[in-house]
């Protein structure tokens, strides 16, 4: 131990002292400037969903991908296929050619869970019931994945989104205090953002507007509205060429008349479906259909390669911006329905930050209270440790963006719990030995030696254990769990590093007075 200036401890003691006091003042003041925490819903307020899936939906919507499979595969093949329709959730066809039976036959039989029955060459298809389960259990957790990146992307700090039972989906969203805010959030989670490609059934297209969607069927075909308003109606093709699962990015981008679009690009597949496509069909047209909803069904006038295309309809900036991420993050394979609304106004998290901050505050003052009148000028060091602690907790918080929550500022008390742990194991430790005559500075170096062990086990498992909730909790889990591992690596720095080297600076000066009782609280003097 060196008994002169700074030591390595103390340098890095000070460093994180700067750090900690520069990082978490932004956090403290509430200044616009600098990375600070942000409040979760139970302390700032906002909106708590909660959201139904519809499941069968999902099945309709992969009975239609396989047609649409099932359709490209024919045509790539030269295998003529007649009167492909979907019936509820099935598919019927007629081969015309039974030479390609066996091909069709080998096609259908790599699509899992699909059930086939043929009366001579005429097919009936069908998901089994395990794989209709399974498609609505993933229908389930797509949508909370996908509604938690769309708000990921819209800019929500830390959104919680889980499901709850077996077809429920809770959603919890900090910050949201104005009726707009709540609108965009609202339209952005029930977003299908299913894109489809579809033909325009040119020979019935000027019918469009007077025939019935039932008799529609009847030709394999649907009527879906024009974007700009139910009047218009567009008759289409009912089985797309190109599903939005072949989707691959979008971004928006400004029209020649510098009007919101959104441009899209597709993958390997997609791209090559869309230019066999185009190149078959010059002439004829193609409508964009979003969630439902034709937004332009434009002349094919030549073959369009590289996978991409374009979908205009009059957007503001902002509804491009959220139909993009709502592109990107992926299509709900179920259409989402609002179960349940609730607004948690501000005056809640007032009152929460209130008396927590009065529980924390409190709690501190009597720690650092006891602390000094038990362990004197050592109970000094160790309070300074525990207020940097405090300040290194915050800092690392808030340059990593975390939200505080409750369960968070509950992990924040125990995890400086921990620290005060740490530093009476090791002053109990020194104590000790100065009991039994060991002079200080030995007393000092072996009474951290001996409580390392100690310090580390319990820092040890309480970490692990922390990483645990964090991996398999959701929402304030989370943030209970996060704020426990921070501290927990935090103190072992304070409480190891931060008094050590105090002790080491001081070491003179506290070998001169010689007094055991000012400096560690004990009625023994050293020999």
């Amino acid at each position: 131990m060196t008994s002169k200036g700074f030591n390595y401890r103390l340098i890095i003691f000070f460093i994180a002292i700067v750090f900690g006091v520069g990082m978490s003042m932004p956090t403290f003041l509430q200044s616009d400037k600098g990375a600070k925490i942000s409040l979760g819903l139970d302390l700032q307020g906002g909106l708590h969903m909660l959201l139904g899936v519809k499941t069968d939906e999902a099945i309709k919507s992969k009975i239609k991908s396989i047609a649409s499979s099932i359709k490209f595969f024919a045509q790539s093949g030269d295998i003529i296929i007649d009167d492909l329709r979907i019936q509820d959730e099935l598919i019927t066809l007629t081969l015309l050619d039974k030479d390609e039976e066996k091909k069709l036959d080998d096609m259908l039989s790599k699509i899992n869970g699909l059930k086939m029955t043929k009366d001579a060459l005429n097919y009936t298809l069908n998901l089994d019931d395990k794989e209709k389960e399974l498609t609505r259990e993933y229908a389930i957790s797509q949508a909370v994945e996908t509604i938690r990146n769309r708000l990921d992307q819209f800019g929500l700090a830390e959104p919680n989104v889980a499901k709850q039972g077996t077809d429920k989906i809770l959603v919890e969203l900090p910050g949201i205090k104005t009726a707009e805010d709540e609108q965009r959030a609202r339209e952005l989670i029930a977003k299908a953002a299913h894109l489809q490609l579809m033909a325009v059934d040119e020979k019935k297209r000027d019918r469009a507007q007077s025939m019935s969607p039932m008799e529609a069927s009847t030709y394999g075909d649907v009527i879906l509205p024009d974007a700009r308003g139910d009047q218009i109606r567009h008759i289409l093709k009912e089985i797309p060429i190109i599903d939005g699962s072949m989707l691959t990015d979008a971004k928006v981008g400004f029209s020649d008349m510098q009007q919101p679009v959104i441009n899209f690009t597709l993958n390997s597949e997609g791209a090559k479906i869309f230019g066999d496509f185009t190149a078959n069909n010059i002439g004829n047209r193609l409508a964009i259909v979003l969630d439902d909803k034709v937004y332009s069904d434009p002349v094919i006038r030549e073959r369009i390669g590289g996978g991409s295309g374009q979908i205009s309809g009059g957007f503001s900036v902002k509804e491009a911006h959220d139909v993009a991420i709502a592109l990107r993050s992926g299509a709900l394979l179920a259409p989402v329905v609002l179960l349940e609304k609730r607004s948690v106004g501000p005056s809640l998290g007032a009152d929460s930050i209130k008396a927590s901050l009065i529980a924390l505050i409190s709690g501190f003052a009597l720690i650092v209270g006891f602390l000094i009148l038990y362990y004197r000028m050592a109970g000094i060091f160790a309070s300074i440790a525990l207020f940097v602690n405090l300040l290194l907790l915050v800092a690392i918080m808030a340059l990593f963006g975390a939200t505080l929550t409750l369960p968070g500022m509950a992990g924040i008390v125990l995890s400086l719990g921990m620290a005060v742990d740490a530093n009476v194991i090791i002053n109990e430790r020194i104590r000790e030995l100065l009991r039994t005559g060991v002079v200080i500075r030995q007393a000092v170096e072996k009474g951290y030696e001996n409580a390392m062990s100690a310090i580390v086990d319990g820092n040890l498992t309480l970490l692990v254990s922390s990483v645990i909730l964090y991996v398999y909790g959701t929402g304030p889990i989370k943030g209970f769990a996060i704020s426990m591992i921070i501290g927990n690596l935090i103190s072992m720095l304070t409480a190891i590093l931060g008094t050590h080297g105090m002790y080491v600076l001081l070491m003179p000066l506290i070998e001169k007075s010689r007094s055991v009782t000012f400096w560690f609280g004990i009625k023994k003097r050293s020999h």
